[in-house]
């Protein structure tokens, strides 16, 4: 029987961080406990409008960040201050699940936010109320696998984290136990 592989994050979720959930907010069932669904990276390019070289190599650098091809976003109607036409690319998307989700996580969590200029954790003020947290990123070269020699504009990204969370104490508790480097509140 061959062994399959699993992310470092996946088994700690279900040795450690399930059963700690469960006892900390007192839940019936394992099923109750909250879990990561998924976790969307978007890039938005303004600038893009103008040239189309940007979105490849925004395409090129998400897909190497994530580990999955990246998609591009296209603008839905015609808004002329900022001369933007109907189906001009704009942005940069994916969305990571399983064992793509959980490996970008454990390189988000153990090697790009420390490599952050002046990182003294992340805001936990993302929480959007029903259990999902977005994270902002304004530089993508924190991630060592972006080579800074090649990149033309340094472009920000956001990162939203998809959990089955009721509630915001549930979700950063969650992502507390996953090892997210949260700000101590000093009030």
């Amino acid at each position: 029987m061959a062994t399959t592989y699993q992310p470092r994050l996946k088994t700690k979720f279900s040795k450690e961080i399930k059963n700690s959930l469960k006892e900390k907010f007192q839940y019936s069932s394992v099923m109750q406990v909250p879990e990561l669904k998924k976790i969307c990276l978007n890039q938005g390019l303004g600038d893009a409008v103008a040239d189309k070289k940007i979105i490849e190599n925004a395409i090129k650098e998400m897909t190497t960040i994530s580990g999955q091809k990246a998609v591009a976003t296209y603008s839905t109607k015609d808004i002329s201050n900022f001369k933007l036409r109907k189906g001009v690319a704009i942005g940069v998307r994916v969305t990571l699940r399983g064992n793509h989700m959980y490996e970008f996580l454990d390189r988000l969590i153990s090697s790009a936010l420390p490599r952050i200029r002046d990182f003294k954790g992340i805001n936990d003020k993302g929480f959007d109320g029903h259990g999902n947290y977005t994270l902002g990123i304004t530089e993508q070269i924190i991630f060592p696998e972006i080579d800074i020699d090649k990149i033309s504009k340094i472009n920000g990204m956001d990162i939203t984290f998809v959990t089955t969370a009721k509630t915001n104490e549930e979700a950063h508790t969650l992502l507390t136990e996953f090892g997210f480097p949260f700000k101590k509140n000093t009030k």
